[in-house]
């Protein structure tokens, strides 16, 4: 659709955070209609996908990433920034501190990995996971308009939908992770196959398992509400100045030959 090339995807928390103009249910070849919001941000008409759905039915391990994925694409979506809540593996990352990822590693076990799952063979090259260009956008807008943002941080994806365990930290940790979700993977790497420019803002809403007491989801609702401002913010922010030209290469990947 023109104008829509730009996009959002919203993770717990921020189900009810902006006001839909629209409302698309998208049908996809993997499942059920994907609903997607165009909303009005800036002045600006952006397409706003609810990664959970539109009440928080689907838990992390069960979420439809490529028709989600899918369904962005097949409405405009060139440009995707990422909303993901998570927990602080670094001992010097603290609660309320967000995170600009650079780099990821993913733990999950059981979920649609590509949409290339026969011929033709495709290969993405994956040496930065996230766009160059939106990471640099999220870390200025973040850094002018919240408190304390780190500008570089590895991503570690579980499965979910359980809490990771203090051993499992400590592996993370020692194979060079600093913060951990359960969203983030494979969706990053469907919308590479797709050739859309991904980037993800990360707020940490807890310290992971054997770094605090103990964690509970209330703890994380709680942080993502009282930082849920800073964070539309410093989306609106990046969408005003985020340029449709690209000179990244997110668009040049062979997986961009998938058509929807």
């Amino acid at each position: 659709m023109a104008g829509l090339w730009r996009a959002v995807i919203l993770g717990s928390g921020f189900e009810d955070a902006v006001k839909p103009l629209e409302v698309y249910r998208v049908d996809t070849p993997f499942g059920s209609a994907t609903t997607v919001y165009r909303v009005s941000l800036e002045s600006l008409d952006v397409l706003v996908l609810p990664r959970h759905g539109p009440r928080h039915e689907k838990p992390p391990h069960k979420v439809d990433y490529r028709a989600n994925l899918w369904a962005l694409k097949k409405l405009g979506a060139e440009r995707v920034l990422a909303v993901n809540t998570v927990g602080a593996i670094n001992p010097v990352m603290r609660p309320g501190d967000l995170a600009v990822p650079h780099d990821l590693i993913d733990f999950t076990k059981s979920r649609a990995y590509t949409f290339y799952d026969s011929a033709p063979v495709v290969h993405i090259d994956f040496t930065e996971p996230y766009c160059r260009e939106l990471r640099r956008l999220l870390i200025e807008s973040a850094s002018k308009l919240s408190g304390r943002v780190w500008d570089r941080a590895v991503y570690v994806c579980t499965e979910g939908p359980r809490f990771e365990t203090p051993a499992e930290i400590r592996m993370f940790r020692i194979l060079g992770g600093d913060i951990v979700g359960m969203t983030g993977c494979p969706e990053a790497s469907l919308a590479r196959e797709l050739g859309i420019c991904y980037a993800s803002l990360c707020l940490i809403s807890n310290m992971a398992a054997g770094l605090q007491s103990r964690i509970t989801s209330k703890e994380v609702s709680e942080v993502a509400s009282e930082k849920r401002g800073v964070i539309l913010d410093t989306l609106k922010d990046v969408l005003k100045r985020m340029p449709r030209d690209r000179s990244c290469g997110c668009s040049l990947q062979k997986g961009a030959e998938f058509k929807v």
